[in-house]
């Protein structure tokens, strides 16, 4: 017994010993520090976009736009320098080689201010048009005499501004038969345009147009050029006898048959009418900024159709 008790194998244990983890440097911090500082810049960016106007927005964006060719090229506004360095030299008041904001900056702010105008104005504009083609169209709904004629009124919002057409119908023409005289109807339709343009700020243009067929009279001189600006006329007397201030008109013109709105029938009733463009503030620049031709002179300086056989309605 004794002897199989040495046989016996010792028993061992080994105790295995962990360690810690490896020591770990500290560039995540600094990954980690760039990371909230970049989201921190982000929150500023937009808090500056979100609480920016419009017109500063303009300004950042006509600087940033702005070329450095001159600081680069060297010469007036490239620090006036004599120095072989570009953008170098000795005038005080230049600051890093490139001129300080002056003149340049201060034209480009009046510029943007101006730009801020005009977009406020045109918004204006938009806004009073609107109004106003809303006011036209319930007074044609509202009243029986001129509901009676809606489907020769047409209202369109155009680049110019407001246009009111009143087109003529095979059945109910607006005018006498190659004349200008106004018929009772077309009478009743432009004085109840004129009350509506009475309190209105923006200027009228007012144009008369034909169809192509050719007036009886233009041998002796009288022709659709004549008929469509006495038409014109005719309906600017009516319009300024309902209350319209005649100060609102800028033009007054006739068009005969230039400017077709059916162009594919040329004869059609739809090609004669009277258009009554309420302008737009920068249509009234546009117009009266340079010289406003007279209405006699326009038809005078307008050549006769030749041969003329049949009367234009």
């Amino acid at each position: 017994m004794a002897g199989d008790a040495k046989k016996l194998q010792p028993i061992i244990i080994k105790r295995v010993k962990k360690g810690g983890h490896a020591a770990h440097g500290g560039a995540w911090k600094i990954a980690y520090a760039d990371f909230v500082t970049a989201m921190m810049a982000f929150f500023l960016l937009m808090w500056l976009l979100g609480s920016t106007t419009e017109g500063d927005k303009k300004g950042i964006s006509d600087y940033f736009q702005s070329p450095l060719k001159v600081a680069l090229q060297g010469g007036a506004g490239a620090g006036a320098s004599n120095s072989v360095i570009t953008g170098g030299g000795n005038d005080l008041t230049q600051s890093a080689g490139q001129s300080r904001r002056g003149e340049g900056s201060d034209a480009k702010a009046k510029k943007s201010a101006g730009e801020q105008r005009k977009a406020e104005r045109a918004k204006k504009d938009a806004q009073t048009l609107a109004a106003l083609a809303a006011k036209i169209a319930s007074t044609i709904s509202n009243n029986p005499k001129m509901a009676e004629f809606s489907s020769q009124i047409k209202l369109e919002i155009t680049p110019d501004g407001l246009q009111i057409q009143i087109v003529d119908d095979q059945r109910r023409p607006m005018f006498d038969i190659g004349s200008s005289s106004v018929k009772p109807y077309m009478r009743d339709i432009l004085k109840e345009i004129g009350v509506t343009l009475a309190d209105v700020d923006n200027k009228i243009s007012l144009d008369g147009h034909t169809d192509q067929t050719p007036y009886g009279n233009a041998a002796r001189g009288y022709s659709n050029w004549e008929l469509s600006a006495d038409r014109a006329n005719a309906s600017r007397r009516e319009l300024i006898a309902a209350g319209m201030p005649e100060n609102k008109l800028a033009r007054v013109v006739g068009m005969a048959s230039s400017l077709l709105a059916d162009p594919q029938n040329p004869l059609s009733p739809a090609n004669r009418r009277i258009s009554i463009l309420v302008m737009t503030k920068e249509a009234e620049e546009r117009l009266l900024g340079g010289a406003v031709v007279p209405l006699e002179a326009e038809t005078e300086n307008v050549p006769p159709a030749t041969g003329n056989t049949q009367a234009s309605p």
